[in-house]
């Protein structure tokens, strides 16, 4: 450190030359301990199938459950309330999901269709009769 006598008094500058060679010092550590080749996560990627092997036939298994705006349909499929099937679909469901490990279901509705239509489907499906959830 050296030392400036003046007409302001003293003043202390500080030598920063062996400040900047400790810094180098570091970071030639740092870029030594630090790998050179990036690592990531292994993943599995998908392997395509051997040529000779057939394709399965595709299986549609997925369940949807489509409400439709009655006041748009005129199918004459309702009754006097406008609410068509909503009563027999928990026997239809249990049905369907006697044969089934995965118990999963979408629904789907129109724009205009009540969320309370919506929600009884749901409660519906999550009754214990038609699905057992874990």
């Amino acid at each position: 450190m050296s030392m400036a006598v003046g007409p302001k008094g003293q003043s202390a500058n500080m030598n920063v030359t062996p400040l900047i060679d400790v810094l180098l010092v570091l970071l030639i550590i740092f870029m030594v301990i630090t790998p050179l080749t990036p690592k990531g996560l292994e993943a599995l990627v998908p392997q395509p199938p051997p040529p000779n092997q057939k394709t399965p036939p595709p299986t549609d298994r997925t369940i949807v459950v489509q409400l439709i705006d009655t006041a748009r349909e005129s199918s004459g499929t309702e009754d006097q309330s406008g609410r068509s099937h909503l009563g027999n679909a928990a026997g239809r469901l249990e049905d369907i999901f006697k044969t089934r490990a995965e118990k999963v279901m979408f629904v789907k509705g129109d724009d205009n269709v009540p969320f309370a239509d919506v929600a009884s489907v749901i409660d519906i499906a999550h009754s214990p009769a038609s699905t057992r959830w874990a």
